[in-house]
């Protein structure tokens, strides 16, 4: 029988591990390099018309969406190439890596992500994510409604959660109670919505960028922090 772990890290990916901010930029720069500037507006119109419609967000989806028969079917090959050869690894965050690799000296870290079923995998397989944690890969559409499926395939004695959006840490804190330690990573444009947070709960653990994890340690004696 597998042993089963005192901790299991659910660790998010989107500007939690891996700067999406920068991706989204770096795209945005591309489309108006090729389309111009009207192109870049109505991609993320479709972009934001899919993310409505499926709860995800559909990068790929949204070039299909652009598609103008006769007009620029010789455009979008070049933003799907751009898209799918992206240099993934190099918008990993400084220090992603060694947290992973100081988390596996204390339980089982896996990736908990929301996101499509193409793109996103292939993304964290490409940042080399999926390497550093043993391909434990997790991706829902709403990862907080999958809690239950989350603790048949990965049981544990405690549970901690790395996230960039208090709103998921707080919905995760509500349903685990003592079960589960949130850590809020403030990176990325969510996080640093001071606002929109200020709705929400304190977390357990605040942390300005995902590199400190790699000095982290468990209280003494406590499965938790």
């Amino acid at each position: 029988m597998n042993t089963i772990p005192d901790r299991v890290f659910l660790l998010d990916v989107d500007n939690t591990l891996f700067d999406n901010d920068r991706l989204q930029a770096d795209l945005r720069h591309h489309l108006t390099a090729t389309l111009g500037a009207e192109g870049n507006h109505t991609y993320w119109q479709r972009y934001e018309d899919l993310r409505s419609r499926h709860g995800y967000a559909d990068y790929l989806g949204a070039v299909q969406a652009l598609r103008q028969p006769g007009r620029n079917d010789l455009l979008l090959p070049d933003l799907s190439r751009f898209l799918l050869e992206y240099p993934f690894a190099g918008a990993v965050f400084d220090g992603a890596l060694d947290a992973i690799g100081n988390l596996q000296r204390w339980g089982r870290p896996i990736i908990l992500s929301d996101g499509d079923a193409v793109y996103q995998p292939h993304k964290i397989r490409g940042a080399g994510l999926a390497a550093a944690v043993a391909e434990r890969v997790y991706i829902y559409v709403h990862k907080q409604h999958m809690l239950a499926q989350i603790e048949r395939a990965q049981p544990a004695r405690h549970y901690v959660m790395v996230d960039d959006k208090l709103a998921l840490l707080t919905a995760v804190k509500q349903a685990w109670g003592a079960r589960v330690t949130t850590i809020f990573v403030r990176q990325g444009h969510y996080a640093l919505d001071t606002a929109g947070n200020a709705r929400y709960p304190s977390p357990d653990l605040t942390l300005e960028r995902i590199g400190d994890l790699a000095h982290w340690q468990p209280a003494q004696g406590a499965a938790g922090t």
